[in-house]
């Protein structure tokens, strides 16, 4: 499991607001993406649309696809091709990574979110951006890393009430102000070969099984033969045995035996919502009593072992049944390798050379009251929209592999 979540007192870190540090990492950051991620290259489609909103001085907030844990630093090029910082909420994990990592983070614009609360001081501080348009505000509302560029995750409602809350203080300011919502899609495109990229992490999983190397087996067979092996070690680990079934029914009950459980216990059976918010609402009652201190070694034990297991499920929901069957691109290949390596390992190594586009919407005008009614709140379903437009613009980019590849 990866160190996502911190037992330790959560203490708000706030953002640093110069621009001494914004030039200085500015020039290392093509370096740094190159290096850190294989992105050789960055475009930047749309600028157009957010210097308008720049140059009318509206409160902005700028909502992502969050598909690669290098997408923030990414957007970093977009800071620098409209020559505008931009402030962003990240999750509280992230300053506690390394030394190195907690000094940087602020300096270009990170603030902290505790995600397994109700953080009222990083919602007062992106209110506040927003309302004093300053600089724009970058969100990311799947609140997790997909690894499925072209899939978003249900998005975050808290995304909105930000959006309205600024709104509300924007048009009782002297004088008025607008707040706006531009969506943005960042697409990664894979332009290097794609077997000598994944055929060595293949046979890395492969030799944990005690597989012998496959012969003649094109890549795709291999990549569905360890995902099918995966998915039965974990079904063997919490069901006993190899479950039969389509794939998406049998990821529903493996996904299903983790959490009931644990909402039956915590949460006296209530378990409403997709599984991200699921599990967002079980890490917010089990992490207290870790955190309070009055419970043997025991108890924390179980409780990081229920943690383990709500990590567990939020992976696998990331892992669209048919995302390989149904367009087989290099780019859903190796986003597939890629999350196997991450589960195995918690880590995964970069692929090069990735070409990233980040392209930018339209505004979308906020009002400072939310239109009534019940479901989701009308913005959010227009940026979703524009989102999913931008993303399938960029997506008839790449080309799926041939049925007769290697």
């Amino acid at each position: 499991m990866q160190n996502i979540v911190i037992d330790q007192p959560y203490r708000f870190v706030p953002p640093h607001r110069g621009r001494f540090w914004y030039a200085f990492f500015g020039l290392w950051l093509p370096r740094y993406l190159n290096r850190s991620h294989g992105i050789e290259s960055v475009e930047c489609r749309g600028t157009e649309h957010l210097r308008r909103s720049l140059d009318a001085g509206h409160g902005i907030l700028l909502t992502s696809n969050h598909c690669r844990p290098s997408d923030p630093m990414t957007l970093g090029m977009l800071s620098l091709n409209v020559r505008q910082p931009f402030f962003t909420m990240a999750s509280w994990h992230l300053f506690r990574q390394s030394r190195f990592q907690t000094w940087v983070l602020p300096r270009i614009g990170a603030f902290s979110v505790y995600r397994e609360g109700l953080d009222r001081e990083a919602l007062k501080t992106a209110v506040g951006i927003l309302s004093d348009a300053v600089r724009p505000l970058v969100l990311f509302p799947e609140g997790v890393v997909s690894r499925t560029n072209d899939r978003l995750n249900n998005l975050m409602e808290g995304t909105a009430f930000i959006a309205h809350t600024a709104a509300k203080q924007r048009a009782a300011a002297t004088p008025a102000g607008q707040m706006v919502v531009h969506p943005i899609a960042i697409r990664y495109l894979f332009r290097g070969d794609l077997g000598a990229a994944l055929t060595p992490v293949l046979e890395e999983i492969e030799a944990r099984f005690s597989w012998r190397p496959p012969s003649g087996c094109r890549l795709r067979e291999r990549i569905n033969r360890v995902g099918e092996a995966l998915l039965c070690l974990k079904e063997l680990e919490y069901l006993d045995r190899s479950q039969t079934g389509e794939v998406p029914e049998r990821l529903d009950r493996l996904i299903n035996c983790l959490l009931q459980p644990l909402e039956k216990e915590w949460l006296k059976g209530e378990g409403d919502g997709d599984v991200v918010a699921r599990v967002k609402k079980l890490r917010m009652a089990i992490l207290p009593e870790l955190l309070s201190g009055e419970i043997d070694e025991a108890e924390r034990a179980r409780g990081w072992r229920q943690l383990a297991d709500l990590y567990l499920a939020q992976q696998l929901s990331c892992y669209p049944p048919d995302y390989i069957r149904s367009r087989p691109t290099p780019e859903r290949l190796m986003e597939t390798v890629e999350r196997f390596e991450e589960d195995l390992t918690d880590r995964t190594r970069s692929h090069r050379p990735l070409h990233a586009i980040i392209e930018v919407g339209e505004a979308l005008p906020v009002s400072p009251v939310r239109e009534r009614g019940g479901g989701p709140d009308p913005l959010m379903e227009k940026i979703r929209r524009q989102m999913e437009t931008l993303l399938e613009r960029s997506g008839k980019e790449t080309t799926p592999l041939a049925e007769n590849s290697p």
